[in-house]
Order: structure tokens, then C-alpha cells, then sequence
């Protein structure tokens, strides 16, 4: 079937393609209670007392140096991670959502996500949040089991995970993330799905549901826990969690994700569709698309007490990377081909300023290894692609011509899932 193709790269006003592109926040507050050993992402355990208008102010000043890279541009959805961003107080969160108000055109459906976790947060914390102007939590419960809690370095316990999701509700938030893990060690099939129905139960707009992998840096790649399940038993988890889930009416978006009607989240859909994103906070990620249609990614220094030192001054800036055309393509396609109802065909070409005509020998690979569908409309994995997608993505690392787990780290350590 003839191909529909987007407009190419050159024909694009190069200002106008940036201006399409949506644009969200992502700031990252670095502190936690303890680190727990599965975690990569660039969170310290706090050793002193919480600097949080030292940290606040720093962040404005971060932000200022890099609005000339946004101009006019409206932010579509701000996210708050970490770290533990529930260690900081009700106020601290309210200034900085205050300074935001003045520096950026925010929209006005603007979707507003804070990470908690059970062990850092009360009633009327949660309460203090949603006043300052919160409107989506995202809570780490992890498991509701207390041997996996304890084997996962947790804080918390299985009664205060309820406790943070009651709290939630009664604090008026309407809109609000659990995360669970599956594959845990010494995890069997009847612990997973007793962790989704505890998680229902709680009745939460979106679940985040995702394997525990063991990520290089971290206590759990050097010291494998004993008792993993092996990838059979990992695959029935993941389908009898599926079914469950579509049964009580999350759907399933995005390879860990499941939303309830209109409840996914939209600042991570704009990571997976190859969006715009500024990056504030120490070790912070950004992706920015200039005037000039070229496309870069720009991060932060990553230890806190140099990024306090630092921020607004070139020193904080711990690198800048030009996104070569053909790097662009593997970048899209990391990210797209996450989503399982796939992307409109003309994404590409949207979000890239390339011509699809560059894509037509490696999609047509995939669909003879029955990895990909697509049409002159859309471009979706199948469920064999979905079961394998490591499998479908090597597809398109020849044409980027670098290797994968450098685009994991910058393009997809600061993406969230829930």
C-alpha cells in the first residue's frame, strides 16, 4: 500500500516547526530518606537538614538561564520528581509553583505531577500540596507486600501505602499514580496479582506497572538478590497483571502505564511522542528544539551541593549534545514505539524534521518480521513487537550508528512512568 509521506525536513520553517513541538517541564529534586538498591535514577540520601529556599532559589536561577533556549513557548505540564520531592514542605512546593507562574506562559489545562512516597507524606501534607496548586501525585508504593517492602529497602510499610492513596483522595486530588513493581525476588504469581487488586482497590486514575531490572550503578547490579523469578513466571505476571487491569478499566497506553478514561499521564506522553522538554534541578534532562530546527539535549550537574553552588552560571551546565539527524531516528523510535496504540505517521516528521522516506527500508524490516503494522495512517507495534521490543528497536540502530544504552541515559533517564 502507497505510503502517505510528511513533508520533508526542508521544507519546514525551521521556527514554526520548533513552535509546533510541545513543550513541558521536568524539575528534579535530588533527596531522599535512604537510596533504595534498585534505584538509578540521580537521588541522594539526605545527611542534613533539607536546604529547600537554597534549592528553590537555585532552581529559578537555572530556569532563567535557559528560558532564551524557550522564548515565547508554552509549558504544557510540569513534573515534579526525584528523589523523594514529598520530603519538601507544602510551602517550598507553593513558592516554587508561584515562581514558575512568573517566569513562564503556562497553560491553562496545566497538569501539575508531584512524587511522594507512603513514608514521607500526611493528610494534611497531601492537603498543603493540592492548595498549592498540585493536581496529579504519583505515589511509589512498589508492592503492598511487607517481605518485598523490606527486600526492596522501602520506608514504608503495606499500611501506610494505603494510608498515602486514602490520604490522596481526601485531600481532593481526583487525578493520581500508583507505581508497583512485578518480578520481585521471591515474588510469585499469586503476590503480583494480589498487589494490583490491593492497588484497585485504592481506586487511583493511572497504575504504573514495570519489571524490576537491575540497572548498572546500582546496589542490585553489583549484589543480585536471590529468588528473581525467571522469564517465564515474568511473562505470566505481566499477562494475568494485564488482564486484571483491563478487566477493572485501566488501559494499557504504554509498555508500563495503564490509564483510566482520560487519565494518562500528558507529560509523559509527550516524552514517548518525542516532545519538547526543559530540565531544571540537579542532573536534570532536557530536549529542545531551536529556531534553526535543530534539535539538542542539554543536562545539569548532577551532585546537589555543586548544582547549589552553581546554578545560573555556565558551570551548572554539565553538557550540551547536538541531535544528529540520524540519531534523531533512533531517538523517536525509542520513545513512539513504547506507546501500544503506535503513532500517527505523520509524527515522525512533526517531531524530527525528517523525511519518512528514511524510515521506509527499516519499517518495512519490521513488518516482515510481523515486529511493526503500519499504513498510510498510523504506525503501531504488534503484540509480538510489544513481547519483544528490544527486538523490533536493534531494527533501527544501524542508521543512528551509536549504541543504545547512550541513548538510555540521556533520553530516557529522567522519563518517568507514572
Amino acid at each position: 500500500m502507497p505510503v502517505q509521506q510528511p513533508v520533508a525536513s526542508s521544507t519546514y520553517d525551521h521556527q514554526d516547526f520548533a513552535a509546533r513541538i510541545p513543550l513541558t517541564l521536568y524539575i528534579h529534586l535530588p533527596w531522599c530518606v535512604r537510596k533504595c538498591p534498585y534505584c538509578d535514577f540521580n537521588s541522594h540520601a539526605l545527611r542534613f537538614e533539607l536546604p529547600e529556599r537554597a534549592y528553590v532559589d537555585a532552581l529559578f536561577r537555572d530556569l532563567e538561564q535557559d528560558l532564551p533556549c524557550i522564548g515565547n513557548r508554552q509549558v504544557e505540564s510540569i513534573f515534579i520528581g526525584g528523589g523523594t520531592p514529598s520530603l519538601f514542605s507544602a510551602e517550598a512546593i507553593d513558592r516554587l509553583l508561584r515562581g514558575l507562574h512568573e517566569r513562564l506562559r503556562l497553560a491553562d489545562t496545566l497538569e501539575i505531577t508531584l512524587e511522594a512516597n507512603p513514608g514521607t507524606v500526611e493528610q494534611d501534607k497531601f492537603r498543603d500540596f493540592r492548595e498549592a496548586g498540585v493536581n496529579r501525585l504519583s505515589i511509589g508504593v512498589q508492592s503492598f507486600h511487607a517481605e518485598h517492602l523490606q527486600r526492596l529497602g522501602r520506608i514504608h510499610g503495606r499500611q501506610e501505602a494505603f494510608r498515602a492513596a486514602e490520604a490522596a483522595h481526601t485531600a481532593g486530588f481526583d487525578n493520581f499514580n500508583l507505581d508497583l513493581m512485578f518480578g520481585l525476588p521471591g515474588q510469585s504469581l499469586e503476590q503480583a496479582l494480589a498487589d494490583i487488586a490491593a492497588a484497585i482497590a485504592l481506586e487511583p486514575t493511572h497504575i504504573s506497572h514495570y519489571q524490576l531490572s537491575l540497572e548498572p550503578e546500582t546496589l542490585f547490579y553489583k549484589q543480585p538478590p536471590a529468588g528473581l523469578p525467571d522469564d517465564d513466571l515474568l511473562w505470566e505476571m505481566q499477562e494475568c497483571c494485564q488482564q486484571q487491569l483491563a478487566e477493572n478499566g485501566y488501559t494499557h497506553y504504554e509498555v508500563s502505564a495503564y490509564a483510566r478514561s482520560d487519565r494518562r499521564c500528558r507529560h509523559n506522553l509527550n516524552y514517548w511522542q518525542y516532545g519538547d522538554y526543559l530540565g531544571i534541578g540537579a542532573g536534570a534532562h532536557g530536549k529542545l528544539t531551536d529556531t534553526q530546527g535543530r534539535i539538542h539535549r542539554r543536562w545539569k550537574q548532577k551532585n546537589p551541593r555543586d548544582y547549589l553552588n552553581q546554578a545560573g552560571s555556565p558551570d551548572a551546565i554539565g553538557g550540551i549534545d547536538p541531535i544528529a539527524p540520524a540519531e534523531r531516528i533512533l531517538e523517536f523510535m525509542l520513545n513512539a514505539l513504547r506507546l501500544v496504540e503506535g503513532f500517527p505517521i505523520g509524527l515522525f516528521g512533526e517531531r524530527t524534521g525528517l523525511p519518512l522516506q528514511r524510515l521506509l527500508p527499516l519499517l518495512s524490516q519490521a513488518k516482515e518480521r510481523e515486529l511493526l503494522d503500519w499504513n498510510e495512517r498510523f504506525i503501531r507495534p504488534t503484540e509480538l513487537g510489544r513481547r519483544f521490543l528490544n527486538d523490533l528497536l536493534e531494527l533501527f540502530l544501524p542508521e543512528a550508528h551509536y549504541a543504545c544504552d547512550s541513548v538510555k541515559g540521556q533520553s530516557i533517564l529522567e522519563t518517568r512512568t507514572s
